[in-house]
């Protein structure tokens, strides 16, 4: 088991998450800010080494306007030795990386146009961590999408175009269950169509659910995944106690979180944590998995 928390660090003075307005690109601009974001992204990767935080998602922003047609720099050239680097230092840690595009990705839109850009996001998403290096357990996660109307067809649309990605991104590609659209067992059938591994996420499956105890949600989504994926992955957060519904935390709830890992055995899994102050909670949590055998 490792533990870990998203894209940016707010303890070391810089976030690797840098970009620029549109009107405002340039090849010399573009670059300038992409190899801050990846010195950036290797000062937080040593500081989770060493404080044992071992899971780390990338941001999506680390190369702005990858996929947009105004960028032809050839920037995995031109950074392929840090992107090198990088991918070296996270083997030489052990560490486990995921990356999670933005909202906007929808593989099941009926907007083909959407679905276009779509794709092209999950190829530049493929290649940051190609360029890496990184083996399979490196994963993309996404949601399954909008409903549009109609549930059903919308799933089987999803299926279509996971089918037809390149197998270079489908290998990386893993699925969401969220709280308003697609609960945890909509992501079962679809992998049950597909193959595609389903991340559990706790905080929207107390939100949207069938009544699954947290025992049955686990021995549902582990059997997704297949040696060659790693250990299954965990999105993990609570409520915030003074926010609406669907609110993350602000810092974690260590009795909770502790009733959480509890709850979870005996499955072996990563644990991303979706908590507003990053690595401080991180950290936490760390202290008390400790006494976990599961925790590395």
């Amino acid at each position: 088991m490792k533990i870990g928390y998203p894209c940016i660090n707010r303890s070391i003075g810089c976030q690797g998450n840098r970009t620029f307005r549109l009107k405002s690109y340039s090849e010399e601009r573009l670059a300038e800010t992409v190899r801050s974001n990846l010195e950036c992204l290797l000062w937080m990767l040593r500081f989770n080494a060493e404080h044992h935080l071992l899971f780390f998602r990338i941001t999506s922003d680390l190369v702005p306007f990858a996929s947009h047609p105004i960028c032809r720099f050839n920037w995995q050239d031109f950074f392929q030795r840090e992107f090198s680097e990088i991918g070296g230092f996270i083997e030489s840690q052990n560490m486990r990386i995921s990356m999670h595009p933005d909202q906007f990705i929808l593989l099941n839109s009926p907007d083909e146009g959407v679905t276009e850009r779509s794709m092209k996001e999950l190829v530049y998403h493929t290649e940051v961590l190609d360029r890496m290096g990184l083996d399979r357990t490196a994963k993309i996660q996404i949601h399954l999408g909008g409903i549009y109307g109609d549930r059903e067809e919308s799933l089987r649309r999803f299926g279509r175009r996971y089918r037809s990605l390149d197998e270079s991104i489908r290998s990386r590609l893993v699925i969401e269950n969220d709280e308003r659209n697609y609960s945890l067992r909509d992501c079962l059938q679809v992998h049950s169509e597909t193959g595609v591994p389903v991340l559990f996420d706790v905080f929207h499956h107390r939100g949207k659910n069938h009544g699954e105890a947290l025992a049955a949600a686990f021995h549902g989504f582990v059997a997704t995944w297949r040696a060659v994926d790693g250990l299954p992955m965990v999105d993990y957060s609570s409520q915030h106690a003074s926010k609406t519904r669907g609110s993350h935390a602000e810092t974690i709830d260590l009795e909770d979180f502790r009733a959480f890992l509890e709850q979870s055995k005996p499955w072996d899994f990563d644990i991303m944590l979706e908590i507003k102050d990053k690595e401080k909670s991180a950290l936490q949590a760390v202290a008390a998995a400790r006494q976990d055998e599961r925790f590395v």
